[in-house]
């Protein structure tokens, strides 16, 4: 059986009785960085080998570990913190288990996003989670333009040295949405900041960021009702809000509306 096990994202006391147990008699554990995950393993006296499964190498492990699974040996797959698969590798191996009739099951524990979420003080009841943000400037753009219209929160990663980029993109295309920043939770030194992206700004001027982030953006004031709207006006309307060009507006229009960008520009024709 593969076992997806949750792990403590800061604080090593966050980890369940069930998971301790599933991980001393596993076959071995799958993980990122076997020196970091040897830490949480030492800390609770788990002598079970560890195994690197990486993003690098999810490919090349996958036919391996499903030759284990199905001669009755049982793996866990652990992240270097939290829920796998979040953001990082298992998908594959996942899908393929499902789809070769290998049992699965998941040990429930903790996760950034959830936790930053309930502690934003942000709508709980409908939220997305879009993992890293993009490094590329307009990607980045584009992503945070449509968390501008979704209608609820949305939740994303971002590392300290590219926060203050995308605060100063968020401060230009929509400067009062609130925010919130969750920095370092569970740890000795976690940091709750909600505010506008020019408050957060300053703050980081005074106490440049450190550690993981999460960041939150708050639904807007009003809901948008974006599939009323037509292709034509919904471009328009990205055009004008947006000050994007009719460019990158057809092409938002397109992702959200999940039709081909010729099926857009056919509407201008």
């Amino acid at each position: 059986m593969l076992y997806l096990v949750a792990t403590p994202i800061g604080n090593l006391a966050d980890i369940s009785f069930r998971a301790v147990d599933i991980l001393k008699k596993c076959d071995y554990v799958l993980c990122e960085d076997t020196r970091h995950s040897r830490i949480l393993l030492d800390h609770y006296g788990i002598r079970t080998p560890l195994k690197s499964f990486h993003r690098f190498n999810e490919a090349s492990s996958e036919d391996g570990i499903i030759e284990d699974l199905k001669e009755g040996k049982s793996i866990a797959l652990i992240s270097d913190a939290g829920t796998p698969l979040i953001s990082d590798p298992g998908c594959e191996i996942v899908a393929r288990c499902r789809h070769e009739g290998i049992e699965i099951t998941a040990i429930p524990g903790p996760c950034a996003a959830i936790e930053a979420l309930i502690l934003s003080g942000f709508l709980t009841e409908q939220f997305q989670f879009i993992g890293f943000l993009p490094k590329k400037e307009k990607e980045l753009q584009m992503v945070l333009n449509q968390a501008a219209f979704y209608s609820g929160t949305t939740i994303a990663y971002e590392s300290p040295h590219r926060i203050e980029e995308t605060l100063k993109q968020l401060a230009h295309l929509f400067p009062q949405r609130k925010l919130s920043i969750c920095r370092e939770l569970t740890k000795l030194h976690e940091e709750i900041l909600n505010g506008n992206a020019h408050e957060i700004l300053e703050h980081f001027k005074e106490n440049p960021p450190r550690g993981e982030l999460v960041l939150l953006i708050s639904p807007p004031a009003k809901k948008i009702f974006l599939e009323h709207l037509s292709l034509i006006e919904l471009v328009e309307m990205f055009q004008n809000d947006l000050r994007l060009s009719k460019r990158d507006a057809i092409k938002m229009a397109a992702e959200v509306r999940h039709l081909p960008k010729r099926d857009v520009y056919k509407e201008f024709i």
